[in-house]
């Protein structure tokens, strides 16, 4: 047994069902719910490790449900979704999902998708020093606490993970490809512009001007780097 905890959440039973088995193949402990309040409710009950959660839904759809979740904890989120409009996905991931897999789907990809996003958290791929300083930024790793100019900056999970990263090499330029492996782990297996989406959200916390950003810079064909401010 994994030990871990994931939530299902679908209203075409069939659907529910198929997911649940093939979980449960692999040893997850598997939730259910076929519609958005009983989804929020289990969510908050149960403290899932991840949620696989689709879009459309009776009473409270997907993006809402991601929304709220996303604002009260760090929980995975796979999104499902039979949209295939590229606006869709990029909501989705704007909303806090994780990563998203399109209807129809292979139940062994969702499984290999699960693992990967479970995966992402035993790695252990940022710098031992506890506390990293660059510039008015100062991040302690043993309290999980990022700072710039003493106030604090409030960051989720990977937001503080990717600022980790860049500070830990001010100046050195990454890829979107380099900081899925380092955040997200090597088995990622969504869309590269979630990188994009949370370095938006981080620059809105730093950045005195989000859209001139001056600390979180893109170097353009490339990636982005951290340039300290002094």
């Amino acid at each position: 047994m994994t030990g871990k905890k994931i939530l299902v959440v679908d209203d075409e039973s069939a659907v529910r069902h198929l997911v649940s088995s093939y979980l449960e193949r692999e040893g997850y402990q598997v939730l259910e719910a076929d519609g958005g309040i009983e989804a929020l409710r289990k969510a908050r009950d149960e403290h899932p490790d991840l949620i696989v959660l689709d879009l459309m839904l009776p009473e409270i759809d997907g993006l809402e449900i991601c929304r709220v979740l996303r604002a009260e904890s760090d929980t995975y989120i796979l999104m499902l979704t039979a949209k295939t409009e590229e606006a869709d996905k990029l909501l989705g991931l704007g909303m806090g999902a994780d990563d998203y897999l399109t209807k129809p789907f292979s139940p062994r990809e969702l499984v290999a998708r699960v693992k990967a996003i479970l995966r992402r958290g035993e790695h252990d791929t940022v710098a031992n020093a506890a506390v990293i300083r660059s510039g008015s930024i100062e991040i302690d790793s043993n309290r999980h606490i990022a700072k710039i100019n003493s106030r604090e900056l409030g960051l989720t999970a990977r937001e503080f993970d990717i600022l980790k990263q860049l500070a830990v090499r001010p100046g050195m330029v990454f890829s979107r490809e380099q900081l899925l492996e380092m955040v997200w782990g090597y088995d990622f297996y969504g869309d590269p512009r979630v990188v994009d989406v949370h370095v938006a959200k981080l620059r809105k916390k730093i950045e005195k001007d989000p859209a001139r950003p001056q600390i979180i810079k893109t170097v353009r064909g490339v990636g982005y780097k951290l340039e300290p401010d002094n």
